[in-house]
């Protein structure tokens, strides 16, 4: 088995996070203390030199980001920690807040004094109560130890630290959108350039990283950038945390060196699939990334091979999924979720998705033309390329990958009008067994609509014109009695 290697989540589940003191018996804060007896410029030298891309899903190298920050003009500079985590099935940045706030803190501090900044901004999601509590206890803590506020460490560096929360729009992870949301207004993203490192919060120069991403910054300081690439691939150095969840044994967080193969994860550390059933695909990415087929299974993780696979790394998620899984019915969930939260700025975006959905409602229904395919990867390619911000750009990706490598289950629904996972409620329907079905009237008892007709101890039957397709008859039924045609 693949060994995880913890750096993000080094002091998780091992210190009180509530008691600044437990972090600073692991070595808290003494990259801080290290970086003020450093130049601000070999501070980002260091950062450059360790190739650490950004953990927030793009993989833009985050030593670039902080030198354009620190050489950018103005008399005021910002440091934003994104924490707006909002993919389906993705905790990382939520378990680092909860269980180790002070390794954020501290990498904030590290880029404030890096940049020439003296105020920084958590954003982050009211949906995370816990986390929120536990990064007001450790500002407050920093605070008294002199470890944030004025004059840290009795350096002429100052920086202090606030929260503002998000209401929880998926769009306010695209970093103007996020910017906008602190300022008051409405979140919705803007044209680049202007970049954020020149002209970002209240037109200032504005750092911005995310959770992960700072996390890794004190580790990279004291131990230094060769240390921190021992780990990893050349091109993506490090570790990756991802939040293992759907169809396998082991759900949860896991961190381990980029380059360990998908195989690994889902398999070694993950045990394997529920139900020892067949595994079919995995996204990665959350719904900007793609669906992962079995034949690539051994590919190693990093942000490139993601990319040439139609998928990306994004923040993190890992859904997996087992042999009874419908990637149609996927991709119409990844694009209902995008549908709902697109700001509704660009046309390509709030009307191009909308008209994405309903070309996969068409499908899943039983009412597509095999022409409708054709449209449908065109007006994806379209959306991809004309929309405006990140969260545009990627939202078809879970069609284009599941088209790319299911294409046949595409097929199957327009041409059989069938959906072999027996998830599409149009395509399907239940019927009784009559050899197994023993009259025990369990399904009977369940059906919400009464369509499961016959009598004790003898065959029933299910009446099509009532059946609502719920499913329940077949789930209560405990001789394999009723299938799925």
């Amino acid at each position: 088995m693949p060994e995880q290697v913890r750096i993000v989540l080094r002091n998780a589940g091992n210190i009180d996070p509530e008691n600044i003191e437990d972090y600073l018996k692991n070595n808290g804060y003494l990259a801080l203390a290290k970086a003020l007896k450093l130049k601000r410029e070999e501070v980002v030298q260091t950062v450059l030199d360790s190739n650490l891309r950004g953990r927030g899903g793009g993989g833009f190298p985050t030593g670039l980001k902080w030198k354009f920050a620190m050489q950018a003009k103005g008399d005021e500079k910002y440091v934003v920690c994104n924490a707006d985590e909002g993919d389906p099935g993705a905790f990382m940045d939520r378990s680092v807040l909860e269980g180790d706030p002070h390794s954020v803190l501290e990498g904030m501090a590290i880029a404030g004094y890096a940049i020439g900044a003296q105020k920084g901004i958590i954003y982050i999601r009211a949906e995370y109560p816990l986390a929120v509590e536990r990064l007001k206890v450790g500002i407050s803590q920093a605070k008294n130890y002199g470890l944030l506020g004025e004059n840290i460490l009795g350096s002429n560096f100052s920086f202090d630290i606030d929260i503002r929360l998000g209401a929880g729009a998926f769009v306010c992870g695209e970093e103007t959108a996020l910017i906008h949301s602190i300022e008051g207004f409405r979140g919705e993203p803007t044209n680049k350039p202007p970049f954020p490192a020149n002209s970002g919060l209240w037109k200032k120069p504005t750092l911005i990283n995310n959770v992960e991403t700072l996390a890794n910054i004190a580790p990279i300081i004291l131990n230094g950038a060769d240390w921190f690439k021992q780990y990893g691939t050349e091109n993506s150095p490090g570790t990756k945390v991802f939040a293992l969840a759907g169809d396998v044994k082991n759900v949860g967080l896991v961190e381990v060196p980029m380059g360990t193969t998908l195989r690994d994860i889902i398999f070694d550390i993950g045990g394997g699939i529920k139900g020892d059933k067949r595994f079919k695909a995995v996204q990665t990415g959350g719904p900007s990334g793609g669906c992962i087929p079995e034949e690539y299974l051994d590919t190693p993780i990093d942000y490139d091979s993601l990319q040439e696979l139609g998928s990306m790394m994004g923040s993190g998620g890992m859904i997996v999924m087992d042999e009874d899984t419908c990637m149609v019915d996927v991709a119409k969930f990844y694009l209902q979720f995008t549908v709902d939260e697109s700001c509704g700025k660009c046309t390509t975006c709030r009307v191009g998705n909308v008209r994405l959905l309903e070309m996969l409602e068409k499908i899943t229904s039983g009412n597509a033309k095999m022409e409708d395919l054709d449209y449908m990867v065109s007006l994806a390619n379209v959306v991809k390329n004309g929309s405006l911000c990140g969260l545009g750009q990627t939202a078809p990706n879970p069609i284009l990958s599941t088209y790319t490598y299911f294409e046949e289950e595409y097929k199957e629904h327009i041409l059989d009008r069938n959906c072999r996972a027996g998830i599409c409620k149009n395509l399907i329907r239940y019927e009784i067994i009559p050899d197994d079905c023993t009259g025990c009237t369990a399904c009977a008892r369940v059906c919400p609509t009464e369509a499961i007709l016959g009598e004790l101890r003898k065959p029933h039957t299910i009446e099509q014109e009532k059946c609502i397709k719920c499913g329940s008859c077949y789930s209560t039924c405990r001789f394999n009695a009723i299938k799925i045609v």
